[in-house]
């Protein structure tokens, strides 16, 4: 719930006298003010509860209690529901209230007395609370700021200094500094958009940087993960999915949501990969990062998966949402059918399918999904249907064409060369049948020997000669790269135009 949203309910429930409000949030300030406003405008006295003060009248702060711990808190509070109706207090600083323990059983206790003297009490949390307590009221959630909040926000924080230093942002700048934000609580924002005040300019540049800020901020998260991406990033090929992305890379921008929104379209969802295993198709969640610009997140289902009973679920949950909070990102799911196949008797992953599934169909924000697998055959069917993904590319053993290119990458990016035409061909037809990890394996060794011993010189022969005791993974498994090939070439768009 957003906070205008927020506002009105809290301001029902307490015409409505219920007992106990458990609001939630991680923002314990923007909290405390939405309150205030309510009491302002309303004309219902608040007291708070905060350890650090004791009990202090909401809006004046007078100390009515200097009670630090929560138990001679919650004596005090007892004591004056029971002799004044219509109390009305706050508790910031609570925990240990998620579950039978002395303090949520108390804390249950003054409520029932508040029930019975029109009083409520307002539980300001981040954590889940007892059953008990939550039977006896309402809880409400308060969301993080919205686009428009955040818009506010940033330009509260930034007005002061227009006069100080220089500001080439204009409204659109704004908003989409707001758009790249969101998922921040209003603190986080006014500390990045700070960061870059204290540089002396705010430049249109300093968009760039506003998109890979929120990095900082969630690379704890259990199983994601941040990637950096060289500015100099290439990949070779690939040419069919490089042109699908940069059709899609305009829908991802900031400045056509409003666009999708009026024609009830979301945002592109993502594709499913498979292919030849080594053929760059983990290197396709880089690229579409580099093309689309914004941040590119690994989600590892294998740290997710948890072994006490529903922590999986709970991580996994946790995982996408972050991955909404850090949007517009790339969110990269590598080897998808080993986190997700059907083999689990204990009904985990079938619980993991269908949030994961639920996740994707309902999404709202701008997280473009990669999930890459090598064995299709290991993926659940629901997975795969038609409209879980917006496409399904197969990524093929590199043709002539691509090996041509891949040889020049990693010739110039390994040995610091630029080899002969003449070469790159002789090349191509060593290379036949190769994946594209082969080729770069092999050039990367190369560059060790050269490195390890001064004596060996880098010539033709020597490149020639080190491709050539190669054996490629479509020789020494030929039967498992066919079957692959087959499934590709009649259930999905190829990845690579033909040579």
């Amino acid at each position: 719930m957003n906070y205008t949203e927020t506002k009105e309910y809290l301001k029902r429930y307490l015409k409505a006298r219920i007992p106990v409000i458990v609001l939630n949030t991680v923002e314990k300030n923007r909290a405390i003010r939405l309150i205030k406003e309510v009491s302002k405008e309303n004309n219902i006295n608040f007291s708070i509860y905060q350890m650090s003060q004791g009990i202090t009248d909401l809006n004046t702060n007078t100390l009515k209690s200097e009670e630090k711990t929560i138990m001679s808190a919650l004596d005090y509070i007892s004591n004056e529901i029971k002799h004044q109706e219509n109390s009305n207090f706050i508790l910031s600083d609570i925990s240990d209230i998620n579950e039978s323990t002395m303090v949520s059983r108390y804390l249950v206790d003054v409520i029932e007395k508040a029930e019975t003297m029109s009083g409520t009490i307002i539980v300001i949390t981040n954590e889940p609370v007892w059953s008990n307590i939550q039977r006896l009221g309402i809880s409400l959630r308060l969301s993080y700021p919205s686009e428009a909040e955040l818009k506010e926000t940033i330009l509260k924080t930034i007005t002061p200094y227009q006069s100080q230093i220089q500001i080439e942002w204009d409204d659109t700048d704004y908003t989409n500094a707001a758009t790249y934000l969101q998922g921040l609580s209003e603190m986080e924002a006014k500390n990045i958009i700070s960061s870059l005040i204290v540089k002396g300019a705010i430049k249109k540049e300093d968009l760039k940087e506003l998109k890979y800020s929120k990095q900082l901020l969630f690379n704890e998260i259990a199983g994601l993960e941040a990637i950096n991406i060289d500015d100099d990033f290439q990949i070779a090929g690939l040419d069919n999915l490089k042109e699908w992305l940069f059709e899609k890379k305009t829908l991802m921008d900031p400045t056509k949501k409003d666009e999708l929104a009026k024609r009830g379209i979301a945002s592109p969802r993502g594709i499913l990969l498979t292919g030849v295993p080594g053929c760059g198709k983990s290197l396709c969640s880089k690229a579409t990062a580099s093309i689309f610009n914004i941040p590119l997140y690994r989600l590892d289902l294998a740290t997710v998966q948890g072994q006490y009973v529903g922590q999986s679920e709970k991580q996994l949950k946790e995982a996408l949402e972050t991955a909404e909070y850090v949007s517009p990102c790339v969110l990269w799911i590598d080897e998808i059918e080993k986190g997700l196949k059907e083999s689990s008797s204990s009904g985990v992953t079938s619980k993991m399918i269908g949030q994961f599934l639920f996740w994707l169909q309902e999404c709202t924000k701008p997280v473009f999904v990669i999930a890459s697998a090598n064995s299709v055959e290991e993926l659940p069917p629901e997975l795969i249907r038609k409209g879980r993904f917006d496409e399904i590319f197969f990524v093929d053993l590199p043709n002539n064409s691509e090996r041509k290119q891949l040889i020049k990458l990693y010739s110039n990016k390994y040995l610091k060369v630029e080899i002969s035409e003449e070469l790159k061909n002789k090349l191509v037809t060593i290379t036949e049948g190769f994946a594209s990890a082969d080729i770069e394996a092999t050039f990367r060794a190369i560059a060790y020997k050269l490195i390890a011993n001064k004596d060996i010189q880098l010539t033709e022969q020597l490149i020639i000669d080190e491709l050539s005791k190669v054996v490629s993974l479509s020789k020494t498994n030929p039967e498992k790269i066919q079957k692959i090939r087959n499934w590709g070439k009649e259930r999905a768009t190829k990845a690579s135009k033909e040579n």
